[in-house]
C-alpha cells in the first residue's frame, strides 16, 4: 500500500540512516511504497517538485525559511508551512490511494494539513511524538502560559492529538506523561513506539580508534568522551561547560565535543579561555565523518536541561548504542533515557544540577568495563530500537 508521512526533515533519498529515513526503508523491504513530503526552503530557490524513485516517492514542498534563521522568520514559516502542505499534497497526491499516514513532531503546526488529508483520503494516522510541545518551550523559559503564543499552540497540539487514531511515544515515561497531562486524549490511543534505526553490521573499531588518537595526540590511558549533536538550549550547553571546567587538563579523560546549534558561543567562549589540552571542539560533521568519530570513541555522552518536565528521550543516543558505546546520560529528572540506561548495564546517570555528580560518573566509567557495557547498549538497541520494531507497532495498532 501506499504510505504518506509528512516531516520537517530535509529528504534527497531515503538512505540516509536516520531514524525517519530507516522506517521508511523499512516500509519499502515490506513491499509499502512510501510518499515522502519535506520542506524544501524559500531561500534555494527551487519550487515544489515531486520526484518519483523506483521504490517511494519524494514530494519537496517550498517553504518558508526555518534554518538558520530568527525566531520570528521561522515561527511565521513554520505557521505557513501547514497550508503549503496541504496544497501541495492535494496538487501532486490527491488523486492517490494511502493505507496509512505518518508524520511526527516537531512542528505541532502539521495539525492544520493532517486534518484536511485525513478527511481527503480517509486511511489512519499515526502520530510519532518526539517533542512535547509547546510545554518544552515553557520549561526552557521561551515563553509563559499566559502567553497568546501558548493558547495559539496549546489549540493546534490538542488538534494533532484528537485527529491521530494513535500517538507512538518514545517511551514509558512519555506515555505516562501524556497520560497524566492530556486526559481528552483516549488511552487505547497511546502506546510505546521508541526511535528506531536499521543497526549496521557490528564490525571492529580498532582503526578508527587507534586514528583518532594519533590525530589529537590523546594518552593512551585516557578514555574518550565524546558529545555530539544539536547544541541548543534543551542540551543544557551552560551546565556541560561547567562539567568540563571540572575535568579539564586530565590526562585519564579525552572531551570530544562536535556539532552546532545556537549556545555553540558558549563552547568556542571556553576553549578560547580556557584551552583545555584534554578536550577538542570540532564544529558540524557530515553524517559519514560523525559515524567515524563516533566509532572511535569510548563514551557517548548525552545532556539534557534540568528544567524539562517533559520527558525527552535523544535519538543522538542510538547512534552509541549502534556502534556497542556506553552512554553517560546527565539530564532532567522526568526522562527515563538515562535510568534505561543504567538499569540494563549500557550507562551510567546523574542529574543536570551539580558538576560534581557527572564528574563522579566519568570516575566510575574510567574504572567500568567499557566493552560490556558497550556490548549491552548493542543488544538493547537491536532488542528494542530498531526500524523493524516500530514498523511492526504501526501496522499491528493502524
Amino acid at each position: 500500500m501506499n504510505i504518506l508521512f509528512l516531516t520537517m526533515n530535509p529528504f534527497t533519498v531515503v538512505d540516509m540512516h536516520n531514524i525517519y529515513s530507516d522506517l521508511m526503508l523499512e516500509f519499502i523491504r515490506h513491499g509499502h511504497r512510501p510518499y515522502i513530503v519535506t520542506p524544501r526552503e524559500k531561500k534555494l530557490g527551487e519550487k515544489t517538485e515531486l520526484v518519483e524513485y523506483e521504490d517511494y516517492g519524494i514530494l519537496k514542498v517550498q517553504v518558508g525559511n526555518t534554518f538558520g534563521v530568527g525566531l520570528i522568520e521561522k515561527g511565521v514559516s513554520l505557521v505557513m508551512l501547514s497550508g503549503q502542505y496541504y496544497r501541495a499534497v492535494k496538487k501532486y497526491l490527491g488523486k492517490m490511494e494511502f493505507g496509512l499516514m505518518l508524520y511526527s513532531t516537531p512542528p505541532i503546526t502539521l495539525a492544520g494539513p493532517v486534518k484536511k488529508l485525513k478527511k481527503l483520503f480517509g486511511c489512519p494516522t499515526y502520530l510519532m511524538l518526539k517533542d512535547i510541545f509547546p510545554q518544552n518551550a515553557v520549561d526552557l523559559g521561551m515563553f509563559s502560559r499566559k502567553n497568546p503564543i501558548y493558547a495559539y499552540f496549546t489549540a493546534k497540539e490538542r488538534m494533532l492529538y484528537q485527529q491521530s487514531d494513535r500517538i507512538g511515544c518514545m517511551s514509558q515515561a512519555n506515555v505516562e506523561f501524556l497520560k497524566k497531562n492530556h486526559l481528552q486524549i483516549p488511552t487505547e490511543k497511546i502506546q510505546i513506539c521508541p526511535n528506531g534505526i536499521l543497526p549496521s553490521p557490528v564490525t571492529s573499531r580498532e582503526a578508527e580508534k587507534q586514528a583518532l588518537r594519533e590525530k589529537y595526540a590523546i594518552p593512551p590511558e585516557a578514555t574518550v568522551y565524546l558529545f555530539g549533536g544539536n547544541l541548543g538550549k534543551p542540551q543544557a550547553i551552560d551546565h556541560l561547560v561547567e562539567c568540563l571546567k571540572q575535568n579539564q587538563n586530565r590526562n585519564d579523560r579525552y572531551f570530544i565535543i562536535c556539532g552546532s546549534g545556537s549556545e555553540f558561543c558558549l563552547l568556542e567562549r571556553f576553549f578560547a579561555e580556557h584551552r583545555p589540552v584534554n578536550m577538542q571542539l570540532i564544529s558540524f560533521l557530515p553524517k559519514a565523518e560523525y559515524d567515524v568519530l563516533v566509532r572511535g570513541c569510548d563514551v557517548g555522552l548525552l545532556f539534557l536541561d534540568k528544567r524539562f518536565t517533559i520527558p525527552n528521550y535523544p535519538s543522538r543516543i542510538l547512534t552509541y548504542m549502534e556502534y556497542g558505546i556506553p552512554v553517560i546520560a546527565c539530564t532532567d529528572r522526568n526522562t527515563d533515557v538515562g535510568t534505561d540506561a543504567y538499569e540494563n548495564g549500557y550507562g551510567l546517570w546523574c542529574e543536570s544540577t551539580d558538576p560534581a555528580e557527572f564528574t563522579a560518573c566519568v570516575e566510575k566509567m574510567n574504572h567500568a568495563d567499557q566493552v560490556a557495557m558497550g556490548a549491552a547498549a548493542r543488544t538493547y538497541l537491536e532488542q528494542n530500537f530498531t526500524a523493524a520494531h516500530c514498523y511492526q507497532i504501526m501496522m499491528e495498532n493502524k
